[in-house]
């Protein structure tokens, strides 16, 4: 027995902390109860396939134009052209691999037999935190192997030529895609948390998994809706959207909202926000601490804010010019209303901020001056840089999606949802997929992930102008957007800009915001803040996290600026705030929502805000 405990000692040597007693946690004790429990969940699997194909076989989820998988195919087609027409370029890249293969070998070999190898640095991959990956000689190979094959995979993209810009970079979007889906960190033999999990609870784990799975399709009503957080936990107006005010003003398009002064004086230009209706606007007032609207109003601002209807097929024929006069205009005049004032502070975020920057060069061209200064969060107005969200823009993309959203007046939420996800998928798909589904795991309530899901529609003629007007054909920072009657230019725009970007986006990339700031005609103040395009914005000071960084007048390139700019630690909305002031101080006392002329509808945060896509 002794000799026997010596050997294996010896034969866990190679592996730095490989304990070979360590393999009775991958050891089925019960295969019995495991066999019940997997019958009980392809049983589950069964109700999950079910909820699929029934919306389909009734005609609820009409079958797709076109397959996205084609324009994969199509695009890595070229890829593989390129490649494979040369036979020296082939041999080059299967060589590249295999020779990446063989070092893996090698290495594994001289582990197993004792050789010394140079130790593995602690991984930064969420993926592989689990100290297996590292210590587990048939973990660590997947993990080599998977890893050296998703960068030879990359890199044969990147090393392509003759491809053009924008099939070069659908290429490397469709990849990370691919290699993400394929980690083994993904499957659950290949996971070495899920297969102890799988043998600690004798597939009791899939068995939740699966019922999860076919609750999270029924919930999509065909579509998988894959759950981020316990939703049950939330309801609008209970414990989310809590800042006191109410509804004053509403039409087709948009509620207007006005939420109470707390404080004896108020700065007297009342200020406006233009929130993105691809989401809703409570990412600004999530919870008292985190409220970006109730700081607003605890620092003196009368704070209105523009709630967007969630569009169903009667707004169908709502465009760009339809969101500025019946969202941008009704609200503008809805503050006069409320407060007698013809000078408003604006602030605009992401796609709001790109309609209300459409909107202020409208206002250039009629001479409407209502908006005094205007502060733009995370927003684009040249696309050239647009980041990933390019890949699902072109030609016949597009096509697709306008004759997808004809047939029904719309976009569906979960369109945009799941677009926004897959450009972080191995942060926001795949390992809710393994906690979900394989662990079995119930994700914890998070009032961010909880907003994150509740998607709104698109409108059709909204959504395909801003797709081609913007992302297709950059028109709005080339002059050549025509909103309304009028072709308008962003060098019209004379008033003071402050110009926010954040580190960290995916969506608004900060190169693409910098660039942005040149187009306009008036002084831009351009301020960056850590973090990403939600985290960087919703960052109240009381936290002390990230930073932001101020510098020169933006011009140049965005590298080049970044580099001299000064960094400050915690939070930009003092920042913001005290910039605000410095275009006018002038304070008057504190007014309740509608004033004398206008009554209110309902309570904040109102009613559209509530409808589900």
């Amino acid at each position: 027995m002794a000799e026997k405990t010596e050997q294996k000692g010896a034969a866990g040597q190679g592996f730095p902390g490989f304990d070979p007693r360590s393999v009775e946690a991958y050891v089925v004790k019960d295969p019995q109860t495991l066999a019940m429990n997997l019958a009980r969940a392809a049983e589950n699997l069964g109700k999950a396939a079910s909820e699929w194909l029934g919306p389909r076989e009734r005609g609820e989820i009409p079958n797709p134009d076109t397959n996205p998988l084609n324009d994969l195919v199509k695009t890595l087609s070229a890829v593989t052209e390129y490649w494979m027409a040369d036979p020296k370029r082939t041999l080059e890249a299967q060589t590249l691999l295999f020779s990446s293969y063989m070092g893996i070998w090698t290495r594994t070999l001289n582990q197993f037999s004792g050789v010394p190898v140079e130790a593995e640095a602690p991984t930064k991959d969420k993926r592989f935190a689990d100290e297996d990956w590292i210590k587990n000689p048939f973990f660590a190979l997947l993990r080599q192997v998977y890893l050296v094959t998703a960068s030879w995979a990359e890199k044969l993209v990147d090393e392509a030529e003759g491809l053009d810009a924008h099939t070069k970079h659908k290429a490397a979007f469709y990849v990370k895609q691919i290699t993400a889906a394929l980690s083994p960190a993904n499957f659950a033999v290949t996971n070495p948390e899920v297969y102890r999990e799988t043998v600690a609870t004798n597939g009791a784990n899939f068995v939740a998994g699966m019922k999860m799975l076919a609750e999270d399709i029924a919930a999509g009503r065909g579509e998988l809706r894959l759950r981020h957080t316990d939703s049950t936990k939330f309801a609008i107006g209970r414990n989310i959207a809590l800042t006191p005010g109410k509804v004053i003003a509403q039409n087709e398009v948009c509620e207007v909202l006005q939420y109470e002064a707390n404080t004896d004086t108020v700065l007297k230009r009342p200020l406006l926000i233009c929130p993105p209706w691809i989401n809703k606007f409570y990412i600004l007032d999530l919870n008292p601490e985190k409220s970006f609207i109730k700081w607003c109003v605890d620092q003196g601002h009368t704070v209105f804010v523009i709630s967007w209807v969630n569009p169903d097929e009667r707004h169908a024929k709502k465009d760009w010019a339809s969101y500025m006069r019946e969202g941008i205009d009704f609200a503008l005049e809805t503050v006069e209303k409320a407060t007698g004032e013809k000078k408003v502070n604006a602030i605009g975020y992401c796609v709001g901020g790109t309609l209300l920057a459409a909107t202020l060069a409208y206002h250039a061209k009629t001479r409407n001056s209502r908006i005094a200064s205007v502060t733009f969060l995370t927003t684009q107005v040249d696309f050239e840089h647009a980041g990933d969200l390019k890949v699902f823009v072109d030609e016949e993309q597009l096509e697709a999606i306008e004759k997808q959203m004809e047939s029904v007046g719309y976009l569906d939420g979960s369109k945009m949802a799941t677009a926004f996800n897959m450009l972080r998928a191995s942060e926001l798909i795949w390992p809710y997929v393994v906690n979900n589904y394989l662990k079995g795991q119930e994700p914890l309530p998070f009032d961010l992930l909880h907003w994150n899901s509740d998607s709104t529609r698109m409108a059709a003629a909204n959504h395909a102008f801003y797709l081609r007007n913007c992302y297709l054909n950059n028109a709005l920072s080339k002059g050549e957007m025509k909103l309304g009657d009028k072709v308008i230019s962003l060098k019209d725009i004379k008033i003071p800009v402050y110009n926010l970007a954040t580190r960290e986006d995916h969506i608004a990339p900060a190169k693409s915001v910098f660039l942005g700031s040149e187009l306009f005609g008036g002084p831009v103040d351009f301020v960056l803040s850590g973090s990403g395009h939600i985290a960087g914005v919703v960052n109240p000071p009381a936290k002390q996290k990230y930073q932001f960084w101020v510098g020169e007048k933006p011009t140049g390139s965005y590298e080049d600026w970044l580099a001299k700019a000064e960094e400050t630690g915690g939070s930009w909305w003092p920042h913001w705030h005290a910039w605000v002031e410095g275009k006018d101080a002038t304070r008057v006392p504190a007014r309740k929502p509608g004033g004398s002329a206008l009554n209110a509808i309902a309570d904040a945060p109102g009613t559209y805000v509530l409808e589900r896509a």
